[in-house]
């Protein structure tokens, strides 16, 4: 599954998923480019945009994404944080729809 890894979710996590091809949002140049512009300029190449951004559900119209977006429940966006994520975040991968939103929670 082709990935884009939002500003906030740090670059090293990319290799929490090898069986994926990780790009982020530094790599595609598209560094400080809004939510929803981003999620546009994503659609066009990836299959899924991860974030850990919480609000980003708020931000955009739920109901018309141009690309699934996974969001990342961490206690924060550092990377032991995120790992314990990865199981989880691959069961959501091998059933994720295009165009739909997943949250990927933590268990505390």
């Amino acid at each position: 599954m082709r990935l884009l890894l939002d500003e906030s979710v740090p670059r090293r996590f990319r290799y929490a998923l090898p069986n994926h091809e990780v790009r982020t949002v530094v790599d595609m140049g598209w560094s400080g480019v809004k939510n929803g512009q981003l999620l546009a300029l994503a659609a066009k190449e990836f299959d899924a945009f991860l974030t850990v951004d919480k609000n980003l559900p708020y931000q955009q119209n739920l109901t018309t994404l141009p690309v699934a977006v996974v969001v990342l429940d961490a206690v924060s966006n550092e990377l032991p944080a995120l790992l314990p994520l990865v199981p989880a975040l691959e069961r959501v991968l091998t059933s994720l729809q295009p165009q739909t939103y997943t949250h990927v929670p933590r268990r505390d």
